[in-house]
């Protein structure tokens, strides 16, 4: 394993101090970051067809007060880190949440699902506790276009009025995937919805789903959100407690852990959220419907060996070759940038930069300023 480290930031205050901190540490890559972002957006390529900058920037100033409304403290975070960053508000609203943004761009400008739609990104699992040794364990891979990958970071951040959080991200993002300090875990997959509305990022959903003390509040605050756009949310807490979500703006059909994992890709399970899902390319459905076999196949393995799975069993699934752990190619460029796994009743959170079959976990703690750990296969099973 190569092993290079997970960028690691610490973020302590009001929602203020942590945005300031957060656009300043980044400010070069956000500007470059959130340009790119405007810039794909207004080419048509995502959204059904080229429209002017202008534009771009005016549909995202419209979900402003959507944001604001919805959670007041991380939209003060998020422009404070805007304007550390020297980018705008509305910037920040496409480089922060720019999947369900591209959905919101489509349902405005109308027309034809491009085919050049192209994310298709994270295999995620929740482990209960019956299987895992009493201890569940939450896992992801985070897959994204390759260029993402040297934007990914760790924030460990430390607000004044909520818990502590562990947020898996990218610089210029509020957060992608977590845990809090009251062992409430938070993944997503993305899905491609056809009915975006002007509404609230999935990004500030995962931060405020962090504020929560249990799954069921966090899949609360999830349910009541005015969803710009579509993703899938797996909730799952120290009590053992957990939920799938398909959280599309008009639709939010959920299943409730019991006692087989859970596992999900990036197309939809559930008829309400299907009806509004746009019609994946048949490469990128294949990879998806092959990555949730794989996963499932990978887990019943496990099961059926030892009656068990443990953290190094899920870190392993992750790093799975064939279909989980993707590498980067023609015509997609779609690479595993990063992972996560999270054992919430213990509180250990390990992370990993790049693709997991290339670079090691590291044990991430709530304390600030703590170096990370390297994982030592075994010690946690």
């Amino acid at each position: 394993m190569t092993h290079p480290p997970i960028r690691v930031v610490d973020l302590a205050g009001s929602p203020t101090e942590i945005g300031e901190t957060h656009g300043r540490l980044f400010a070069d890559e956000i500007r470059e970051y959130a340009n790119d972002r405007v810039e794909l957006a207004a080419s048509g390529l995502w959204t059904g067809g080229p429209v002017d900058r202008g534009v771009v920037l005016e549909v995202a100033e419209s979900m402003l007060p959507a944001h604001e409304h919805f959670d007041r403290d991380l939209y003060v975070e998020m422009t404070a880190m805007a304007d550390a960053a020297g980018i705008t508000a509305a910037e920040a609203v496409v480089v922060g949440g720019f999947t369900d943004f591209v959905d919101t761009m489509r349902a405005v400008i109308g027309g034809d699902m491009p085919e050049s739609v192209i994310e298709d990104d994270c295999t995620a699992m929740i482990i209960p506790d019956g299987v895992a040794n009493g201890a569940g364990i939450f896992g992801q891979t985070w897959d994204m276009h390759a260029t993402a990958t040297n934007r990914v970071v760790l924030l460990r951040i430390h607000p004044n009025d909520a818990p502590a959080a562990l947020v898996f991200s990218t610089t210029g993002c509020l957060g992608q995937i977590g845990m809090n300090e009251e062992g409430v875990c938070v993944g997503i997959n993305n899905l491609v919805g056809l009915d975006g509305v002007r509404g609230v990022n999935w990004t500030s959903v995962v931060r405020a789903m962090l504020k929560s003390s249990t799954a069921a509040e966090a899949r609360d605050v999830l349910l009541g959100a005015d969803l710009a756009g579509a993703h899938n949310f797996l909730i799952f807490d120290k009590h053992g407690n957990g939920f799938n979500v398909e959280a599309m703006p008009s639709a939010r059909p959920f299943t409730e852990l019991a006692d087989a994992p859970i596992v999900h890709t990036n197309h939809t399970q559930y008829p309400e959220s299907t009806a509004v899902q746009a019609e994946k390319a048949p490469g990128l459905m294949d990879s998806s419907a092959s990555r949730l076999a794989q996963a499932h196949q990978l887990l019943d393995d496990e099961v059926s060996a030892s009656n068990t799975i443990t953290v190094d069993h899920v870190m392993n699934i992750t790093r799975h070759p064939d279909a989980i752990c993707q590498a980067a190619v023609d015509p997609y460029h779609i690479e595993s940038s990063g992972a996560a796994v999270m054992r919430p009743s213990t509180g250990d959170f390990w992370a990993c930069w790049g693709r997991p079959i290339d670079n090691d976990y590291e044990l991430i703690s709530f304390e600030p300023d703590s170096p990370n750990r390297p994982f030592v296969p075994g010690e946690s099973s």
